[in-house]
């Protein structure tokens, strides 16, 4: 990993330029706040769609990670597939991508996503990341209907150290298309986050790839929340390249499907019910892909766990 570098930001800023140059065809709203943050509505109140969906995503991994939309005639009822890569995964994915940063001011609440959490470094899981980001812009994502407040937009650029007109916020609602593709668009990255607390050496994954249907969204913020989630849960692929042992392939193979939690084979709406809407009480295991395959890139050894449940899918995406 790159450290001291302007990388992730740098290279999301220019994925944020190209949105704003592209605004119209994207459908998206692109404005300044009132402490001059650039802020930019990609499925709230603008129409957004799968392509500002596919940019958030690119913004969120730091720029380290290639984003499609294939069909996979395989699901013959969702066949609508995102595929993500990254030959950089941890730092595109955990450095960047992940959801850990929680915002909350006076009613507002959202979680953060994309580099600007490198700058921040506020969150313990950087304590396993080396890298850090010198960047003089910053990117953060927010699956909200709502641009931060003030109070927010302070909070960031005091952390960042960065003057507020210089931190770009891109939204989109869970329930929005564009809010559903970036949230999909995070199969690779929930294998990397399990792999972290199974304990996998990160320095040890060199390479991943990562497919999920795309839902319809829904209106309902629930219904849209558990069919992003069940996308991933019951209907991921991911296959992550490896340095070390077959053995400690073969391990992180076995456990890192989504079938080994407890909570597994129900619809991720019905769960989050069961829990009274507490999502800390839901077994963190549930949260990676359905079907994992650990190629142990020194040995030549693959292992493959898991399958995608079709059925499943059918009845939590509609």
């Amino acid at each position: 990993m790159k450290d001291g570098s302007a990388f992730l930001n740098d290279n999301a800023q220019r994925i944020i330029d190209g949105m704003i140059g592209d605004a119209e065809r994207l459908r998206i709203a692109v404005s300044r706040g009132p402490l001059g943050e650039c802020l930019i509505d990609a499925g709230a109140k603008a129409a957004g769609g799968v392509e500002a969906g596919l940019r958030m995503a690119e913004a969120a991994m730091g720029g380290l990670g290639s984003i499609s939309v294939c069909m996979d005639r395989a699901s013959q009822k969702w066949p609508l597939t995102i595929e993500v890569r990254s030959s950089q995964p941890v730092l595109a994915c955990l450095g960047s991508q992940y959801a850990g940063w929680n915002l909350s001011s006076q009613g507002y609440f959202a979680m953060g996503s994309g580099p600007a959490r490198a700058l921040a470094r506020v969150e313990p899981l950087f304590e396993a990341l080396s890298y850090r980001d010198t960047a003089s812009s910053a990117v953060l994502i927010l699956e909200t209907a709502e641009p931060p407040p003030q109070a927010i937009v302070e909070k960031v650029g005091k952390v960042t150290g960065l003057p507020t007109e210089k931190l770009t916020f891109l939204y989109a609602p869970t329930q929005s298309l564009a809010g559903s593709v970036q949230i999909v668009a995070r199969a690779l990255e929930v294998a990397l986050h399990k792999s972290n607390d199974l304990k996998f050496p990160l320095d040890n994954i060199v390479d991943g790839i990562g497919t999920a249907p795309i839902p319809a969204p829904h209106p309902d913020f629930l219904t849209a929340m558990g069919r992003t989630n069940d996308a991933i849960i019951y209907g991921g692929s991911v296959q992550l390249f490896v340095k070390g042992s077959s053995k400690d392939a073969r391990e992180l193979a076995e456990r890192l499907p989504s079938r080994a939690s407890r909570d597994h084979g129900h619809p991720f709406a019905e769960i989050f019910k069961r829990f009274n809407g507490d999502f800390y009480a839901i077994d963190p295991l549930l949260f990676s892909p359905a079907e994992v395959i650990v190629t142990a890139i020194e040995t030549g050894d693959t292992f493959r766990t898991g399958e995608r449940d079709l059925q499943m899918l059918e009845r939590s995406l509609g």
